[in-house]
């Protein structure tokens, strides 16, 4: 009985697994080894909140062309060892950016094995945030 009817309806069946693939991948797309993904809309909404601190993990020279405003610079490359002038901001929200999001998504398991907890991550990074027209500061 039930095979008849899958075979009948086969085409529901493949609906109905290539939506439990897609809402699986939407999962994993919402966070990154334990952050949140923040979208460059919603980022001067959690500014606005108050006891947040952006980190940008682009190179100096990257960061001077053009990074958020009041954004730290702790280059990727060197990111582990500069990870001490983050510890006076443990219990705030850490954000982090780079151009794509590639080294931010990298710096997360750095902060969780620094005990950071409250972890963003800017989705598409500044790539995105320029795309948005949203302004950048230049050094």
């Amino acid at each position: 009985m039930y095979i008849e009817f899958i075979t009948e309806y086969w085409y529901l069946f493949a609906t109905l697994f290539v939506i439990i693939l897609l809402l699986s991948f939407d999962q994993g797309a919402r966070g990154v080894g334990g952050s949140k993904l923040v979208t460059p809309t919603q980022l001067p909404q959690l500014q606005s909140r108050g006891n947040v601190v952006i980190v940008d993990v682009n190179e100096a020279d990257k960061f001077k062309h053009g990074h958020i405003s009041h954004a730290i610079n702790l280059p990727f490359g060197r990111f582990g060892d500069s990870i001490g002038k983050l510890k006076k901001h443990k219990n705030k929200s850490i954000v982090l950016t780079c151009d794509t999001g590639t080294n931010s998504r990298k710096a997360v398991a750095i902060l969780k094995n620094n005990e950071f907890s409250d972890i963003y991550v800017l989705s598409g990074g500044l790539a995105a945030w320029r795309k948005d027209n949203l302004p950048l500061v230049k050094s």
